[in-house]
């Protein structure tokens, strides 16, 4: 066993999103950065290929920087803090079903201009993630013919980026600093070390000086050589990553032998030819990411969102060559690009083997399902948002709501006297989240038929009808009118939120509201708690009505008619569920914020629609199950009034 000691570059692998973890309200969500698999690498000092493996035993793996705030970059750039986009909350190790792997919970910013980057990694658009890393110590196995196996037995992931394409897994990254870390090589064998003397030994130079002075130990002017040769290549990597260029073009002049001057003087020249062309390369680089089967899943994907909604998605260079292509057309190139033959292939089997789990096209077609459905579903007008609060569920238990009352009034304390305790009045509600779902199938007759619309438009309609669902919820907690916790109905005489004489919109009418909210009282039956209402719940026939009567444009011809300018702050929130009920009542309800009002809640790690995929067993295609695990409650009836209208 031999031990050697060298410098390496901090590496990046791919990983992803995994975007049903989305938690809206605290901006978090999970990503997988390793799973320990095997990517093939090139040793930077000899050139050769080897097998990287990262060793996910946890005395092998250091997560305290990772656990320790590290950052969330936009796509590796860390020169200056515009570029940290989030923070690692926390990484762990998860021993899966298939395997350990590197998890991470990660936090966005609130910051305005990572609000659009946070919208598209909630709906999908954004998916992948490279994760940096430090090896410090290698395990080397080395066989007679085979490549040779690197196993990282100590390392350390540094920060984590979301990036535009994964990385590519052989790709190596340094930022422009120098952030190489000593690594220690441990061979089973000998290895290269003593190859590398003996190809040294046999070169010209060593025997030349060998022989000219017989004393000098050729061994030694071979370890030499080596040494020299080292650190030209060294000094050349180190150039080129301090200049941003390419890892290929710096490989290049390695593989050429361009001595360390002459390689400094090309680089720079590639330096300043990039920098005239900045927006090129970036192109450039961005297309050499990514493999060309990653390229072709791409690019069939755009072309099928184009194809369903030119204005919304626009055409790739990827995508162009898949433009005007049939479904089954496409199914056909996919099945021959992966080294399958169509030849003298009916359109049944073509459509039957391409929806086969050993092809990709299958998941493109899913993926451009997902996307069509979850953007509906996100598009979906909602009105009851302002109005509610939103929770999470961490199962499908009952959920119990404490309804907080008034604290207790504080009472004199006189000269040496004692506080009072005095109890907090709270009552309580319950609720739980249920599931609702639908299956969506793409066949071999979508295939053959050309059906676009199968796994773009009918997809999109079952986004919307999620999204409607939701309202249908919401709204039926208004419209039921359901029993509270103690038995009597949300809208109650006894609540004191219920108009006792209907009366139609006006001045007059809202102001009675207005007191009525403003004079409920605590649980314990006497302490006034002053609500006040800021939205104004209307059905669509009174839609016109309301805005004009809380419009500040108006000029009222009598005094008595009068708009309140604390009136006007009301926020005019209309709903035609509530039509189906009753056009003429009108409902005033308080901020969230000041008292519980409607709580809705999604299961953890859910937030909306959450959508599977598999190839069917019940039908000849792939299968998308959309599932939406919803559920919402009135909390306290003191932030509502209800009048029935005239």
């Amino acid at each position: 066993m031999s031990k050697q000691t060298v410098d390496l570059p901090m590496q990046v692998r791919a990983a992803a999103f995994a975007p049903e973890s989305v938690d809206a309200e605290k901006r978090t969500i999970e990503l997988v950065w390793s799973t320990g698999a095997a990517v093939r690498r090139r040793d930077s000092r000899s050139g050769k290929p080897y097998e990287e493996q990262l060793s996910l035993d946890a005395r092998h793996v250091n997560l305290n920087r990772l656990n320790g705030g590290a950052p969330l970059l936009d796509s590796h750039r860390a020169w200056n803090l515009g570029d940290v986009i989030g923070v690692v909350e926390r990484a762990w190790i998860n021993d899966g079903s298939n395997g350990p792997e590197g998890r991470a919970l990660v936090r966005f910013s609130e910051r305005e201009e990572i609000e659009p980057l946070w919208r598209d990694i909630q709906s999908g658009v954004i998916r992948n993630v490279s994760v940096g890393y430090a090896v410090r110590s290698y395990e080397i196995t080395e066989a007679e013919g085979e490549i040779p196996i690197w196993r990282a037995v100590d390392w350390e992931p540094m920060e984590l980026s979301a990036v535009p394409v994964g990385a590519d897994a052989g790709a190596g990254f340094r930022s422009g600093d120098s952030l190489n870390t000593p690594c220690e090589l441990i061979r089973e064998s000998g290895g290269d070390m003593e190859t590398e003397v003996e190809e040294a030994a046999a070169d010209p130079v060593a025997e030349e000086k060998t022989r000219q002075d017989p004393g000098l130990d050729p061994k030694a002017l071979a370890q030499e050589a080596v040494a020299v040769e080292r650190q030209r290549i060294g000094s050349i990597y180190d150039a080129q990553s301090k200049l941003g260029l390419e890892r290929s073009f710096a490989d290049n002049l390695v593989q050429r032998g361009v001595e360390l001057d002459e390689a400094r003087s090309q680089m720079i020249d590639a330096m300043a030819s990039r920098d005239a062309q900045t927006q090129i390369r970036n192109h450039q680089v961005m297309a050499g990411q990514q493999d060309e089967r990653e390229t072709r899943k791409l690019g069939v994907e755009t072309a099928l969102l184009h194809r369903f909604d030119p204005t919304a998605h626009e055409m790739s260079e990827p995508a162009r060559e898949w433009r005007g292509m049939t479904l089954l057309e496409m199914a056909r190139s996919f099945l021959e690009a992966e080294g399958g033959s169509t030849r003298g292939l009916s359109r049944d089997e073509v459509a039957t083997r391409a929806l086969a789990t050993s092809s990709d096209f299958p998941l493109i077609l899913a993926n451009v399902a997902n996307k069509t459905l979850r953007n509906a579903y996100d598009s979906a007008p909602r009105t009851f948002h302002p109005f509610c609060r939103q929770v999470t569920a961490s199962d499908f238990k009952a959920m119990h709501r404490v309804q907080l009352g008034e604290a207790p009034a504080l009472e004199k304390v006189n000269e040496s006297g004692e506080y009072k305790r005095g109890p907090l009045g709270e009552a309580q509600e319950s609720y739980r989240v249920e599931t609702y779902g639908k299956i969506i199938s793409i066949s071999r007759q979508v295939l053959i038929n050309d059906d676009l619309d199968a796994f773009t438009r009918i997809p999109q309609l079952f986004g919307v009808a999620a999204a409607n669902l939701e309202s249908d919820v919401v709204w039926s907690v208004i419209t039921a009118n359901p029993k509270m916790a103690d038995n009597k109905a949300l809208f109650h005489a006894d609540h004191k939120n219920l108009a006792g004489t209907p009366a139609a919109l006006s001045v007059a009418a809202i102001g009675k509201g207005r007191t009525d909210m403003a004079k409920q009282v605590g649980l314990d039956g006497k302490t006034v708690i002053n609500v006040r209402p800021n939205y104004l719940l209307v059905p669509a026939a009174l839609e016109t009505s309301a805005e004009q009567l809380l419009a500040q444009n108006l000029v009222p011809a009598k005094t008595a008619d009068v708009v309140p300018q604390s009136m006007r702050t009301l926020s005019v929130i209309s709903e035609p569920r509530l039509d189906a009920v009753s056009e003429t009542a009108w409902y005033l309800v308080a901020n969230p914020n000041q008292i519980d009002t409607i709580e809705y809640a999604y299961l953890e790690g859910q937030n909306g629609v959450y959508i599977e995929t598999r190839v069917g067993f019940d039908v000849d295609g792939v299968e998308i199950k959309a599932r939406l695990d919803f559920g919402a409650k009135a909390i306290d009836w003191r932030g509502f009034h209800k009048n029935a209208g005239a």
